[in-house]
């Protein structure tokens, strides 16, 4: 099923043109739009020695963990 074009765009992803050779490693991974940079945020600086912290998004709360393995997951 394909992906809606404007819920692409607002996450700042451009889809493939179709009929067009994909230059992206993987035809299941989008091509990320480069027009302006994006905001970096260090994991350390989040969880500040925390294994876990709470993100407010669209009023839900949303967990971040790191894991013992030193992987993050999200979760709702």
């Amino acid at each position: 099923m394909p992906a809606n074009t404007s819920t692409l765009t607002s996450f700042g992803l451009r889809p493939a043109a179709m009929g067009q050779a994909s230059a992206s490693p993987s035809p299941a991974q989008p091509e990320i739009c480069t027009d302006s940079p994006a905001l970096a945020v260090k994991s350390t600086d989040l969880l500040q020695g925390q294994k876990m912290v709470a993100i407010t998004h669209n009023g839900l709360t949303y967990r971040l963990q790191a894991t013992r393995l030193g992987k993050l997951i999200l979760t709702k």
